[in-house]
């Protein structure tokens, strides 16, 4: 049942987000029913789609949890440290400087980064829908960005060399948070050591 409602929540996630990549239809419904409302429910599908996910996979994890392979001990520290600049590039996207202007979307960089570190030292088949669905999505994203005449990419400020030193300033404390905190009291597994709490 939980794997259920995990993949109804990436279909719901997901679907809302290649549907953004739909230029025409999104011109089209926002044409109709106005930007700010589209945008509302974009984002209120998003987080419903993001809750349906981690209920889902809370679910599968404690009543339905599938090995299809065992990962070796030394591949989550691979995860490890891949997350640290998963977390500067998600960074990057908003604090734009050069890492954004030689990546171009670094967001999707990072998105790829975090799915690929964790499909390494996962073996389950909760993980492997998880975090590949990601991995698909980002790559489709990535693909398609070349055929968009707006890029996608919203308006926001670049700046140089300081934004990236900041990106990655806010990114190792992202990181950190994401081991120290998030990890051990929302997916209920420590990343560094014990938990904080």
């Amino acid at each position: 049942m939980g794997l259920a409602i995990m993949v109804a929540g990436l279909v719901v996630f997901i679907g809302c987000h290649v549907f953004v990549t739909m230029r025409p239809a999104r011109a089209a419904l926002i044409g109709r029913i106005g930007e700010l409302p589209y945008k509302g429910a974009i984002a209120l599908l998003s987080i419903v789609g993001l809750i349906l996910i981690g209920y889902g996979f809370a679910r599968y994890r404690a009543t339905g949890w599938v090995d299809i392979w065992s990962p070796p001990r030394w591949t989550y520290f691979i995860t490890e440290f891949l997350m640290w600049p998963a977390s500067i590039l998600v960074v990057a996207a908003y604090i734009r400087g050069n890492i954004w202007r030689v990546l171009k979307h670094p967001m999707l960089a990072g998105v790829k980064t975090w799915a690929v570190a964790h499909l390494i030292s996962n073996g389950d088949l909760g993980s492997i829908i998880l975090f590949g669905s990601f991995l698909g999505w980002a790559g489709y994203d990535r693909m398609t960005l070349k055929h968009r005449a707006d890029a996608g990419t919203p308006p926001i400020p670049e700046g140089g060399r300081r934004n990236d030193l900041i990106a990655i300033a806010v990114g190792t404390v992202l990181y950190l948070l994401l081991g120290f905190l998030f990890h051990p009291l929302v997916v209920g597994r420590p990343v560094f050591g014990r938990p904080a709490f």
